[in-house]
């Protein structure tokens, strides 16, 4: 029997008629301001996209696994390491709470070292005890890369593990750790010498990364995707270019590099970023001549990024932390860590940290993102995406390697400038509202009361300083407003803003809304109304309740006639403002 096509019935439509109609139902409004996003990256996104729109890209039917490698690295499935960073305190304390969280769903741990402090290979024994270099991704955070991948070198050759089968990576990266600091590890010249020490070091752990790219101060800065892929991109080759000039083979090297990202809220422009920058970082190593395309692969570390998090309403950090996980999965990242969402201003417990390792638990077994490989593929608006970012990136790595590649442009003040410029936008839009920060800038919750004392120093940019990339979060100029008020009223009565409603109950409540979210940012306890009936009721209670502000709250009609009598009313008693 013949399979009935349900869609015979229904003749396709041309791009062209599908215009017509949308022309026809905007009634003389401007197609590209009413429909057409204008992109802080530099391109424009259309309000539809059709099977004819992946015409003209080139790897439209690329296959997960393969060159150039936007689809992933994988040909079946998605996996990816779940990973927790963990603070080092002690050897022995360190090692109980891996143990802990290796039962509980973490297959990859990141072990971060106090600065200044550098382990010997006995207390690096103690803490792995009874963990299985060979079994678990071990990433090492440590002023001394170089001496830490000796250490492991010699106790997985010790305990007779499989080389093959050791994973992990080193968090190394003298241009990330310049471009924030201002200054090398030891110095430019000895950075690049530990560089090329470390694959001499590491060369008999071929699944070991000795090099992780941290791209995520640029996002943290304030950057866009854009330039956080070009600029990410410029370092890589930097370090690839420094390499293969001083005698390492680029076939031994380029897959030995892993890469360090923030994944931001920008939900299906972050999918395309990541399989974007797969597509750019193939390209640049095959121009170095590799022997085989499987040397190409990009291996990606994503975390979330701290720029849109929050102190004010902190458990909107989760969703947050949600949706990035996301986007950086379907984007087929390699790892991941999530942000526990109190990180930003104190020390993560172990709620917090149990909840960052269940979202994406959760994500894989219950949603079950790890099951298809490169889930975005074909979708007109995610390939668009991806393309443009290619082309916008490659572009502005270009202009970065005329100017004599990354360090250089840096020292030239390229980066800072290009970086400072879209960070100010960004700030902009926040203080405008224009970009939405929930519980910060919008729909704060007013009973919701911080004592500054509480905060991790941190938690607060002090330094801005033009010549470098200063991480800071977008949230920090309105918590900086109501911490001060929450700093008053600990020995204070805490500010009252007052809605003064009457008349027309559409503007009213329309403008105390408003009004109620502009004084709440700021930390003022709000005093709605329910509507006066008339004016002098409104004034007899405000005398008898005696706000800090009056907020008139009518239409604008109405403004003429009751803003000066309410305003001489009670200037002497309180500060008036018209919302």
């Amino acid at each position: 029997m013949e399979k009935e096509k349900l869609f015979t019935d229904f003749p396709p439509v041309s791009t062209e008629k599908w215009m017509e109609k949308i022309i026809k139902d905007l009634k003389g409004a401007d197609y590209d301001k009413k429909l057409v996003w204008k992109t802080d990256e530099g391109f424009d996104v259309q309000p539809f996209y059709r099977a004819e729109d992946l015409a003209n890209i080139p790897y439209r039917n690329v296959l997960p696994g393969n060159f150039p490698y936007v689809r992933g690295n994988k040909t079946k499935g998605n996996m990816w390491l779940v990973r927790q960073d963990v603070h080092v305190e002690d050897a022995d304390t360190t090692n109980a709470k891996l143990l802990d969280i290796r039962m509980k769903g973490v297959d990859s741990f990141g072990i971060i070292y106090p600065d200044g402090h550098v382990p010997g290979e006995e207390e690096v024994e103690r803490l792995l005890n009874n963990i299985r270099a060979d079994v678990m991704e071990l990433n090492f955070s440590c002023d001394d890369p170089y001496a830490i991948i000796q250490v492991i070198d010699h106790l997985v050759k010790k305990y007779n593990r499989d080389l093959d089968k050791v994973k992990g990576s080193l968090e190394f990266c003298p241009l990330s750790r310049y471009s924030t600091t201002g200054t090398f590890y030891l110095s430019e010249k000895e950075d690049y010498k530990t560089m090329s020490k470390l694959f001499i070091a590491g060369g008999l752990l071929p699944n070991f990364q000795l090099l992780t790219v941290n791209g995520t101060i640029f996002k943290n800065s304030g950057a866009g995707i854009v330039s956080e892929l070009a600029f990410t991109l410029a370092m890589a080759t930097d370090y690839l270019t420094h390499l293969t000039e001083n005698g390492h083979d680029i076939d031994d090297v380029a897959h030995r590099f892993r890469f360090h990202f923030s994944v931001g809220s920008d939900y299906f422009m972050e999918i395309a970023k990541f399989r974007a920058f797969r597509f750019l970082w193939s390209k640049v190593v095959n121009a170095y001549g590799v022997s085989h395309a499987d040397k190409t692969k990009t291996f990606i570390h994503c975390s979330n990024a701290e720029w849109n998090k929050t102190l004010y309403d902190p458990y909107v950090n989760m969703l947050r932390t949600t949706t990035e996980s996301m986007s950086a999965i379907l984007g087929g990242i390699d790892s991941l860590s999530v942000l526990p969402f109190n990180e930003v201003f104190e020390k993560p417990d172990e709620f917090s940290e149990r909840i960052a390792r269940n979202q994406q638990l959760i994500l894989k077994g219950e949603s079950f993102f790890d099951k298809v490989a490169d889930p975005a593929s074909g979708s007109y608006y995610v390939e668009n995406l991806t393309t443009k970012l290619i082309e916008k990136a490659w572009e502005l790595f270009l202009q970065v390697d005329e100017k004599g590649g990354y360090l250089e442009a840096f020292k030239q003040g390229f980066i800072q400038e290009r970086v400072s410029n879209e960070a100010e936008k960004k700030n902009s839009n926040i203080t405008l509202r224009k970009m939405s920060l929930l519980g910060t800038n919008q729909y704060p919750n007013i009973s919701e009361h911080i004592d500054p004392a509480g905060i991790k120093p941190a938690a607060l940019t002090v330094e801005n300083n033009p010549e470098l990339l200063i991480p800071y979060r977008g949230a920090e100029a309105f918590e900086k407003i109501r911490l001060k008020t929450d700093a008053y009223a600990l020995k204070h009565k805490r500010p009252v803003a007052w809605m003064f409603t009457y008349g027309n109950l559409a503007m009213q409540k329309a403008r105390s809304q408003f009004a109620g979210n502009f004084f709440g940012v700021a930390g003022f306890d709000i005093a709605d109304n329910p509507g006066f009936t008339t004016v002098e009721e409104g004034i007899n209670a405000a005398k008898k309740t005696k706000p800090d502000i009056v907020v008139i709250c009518s239409s604008d009609e109405e403004y003429a006639d009751i803003a000066l009598p309410v305003y001489e009313a009670l200037k002497d008693r309180s500060i008036v403002v018209l919302a």
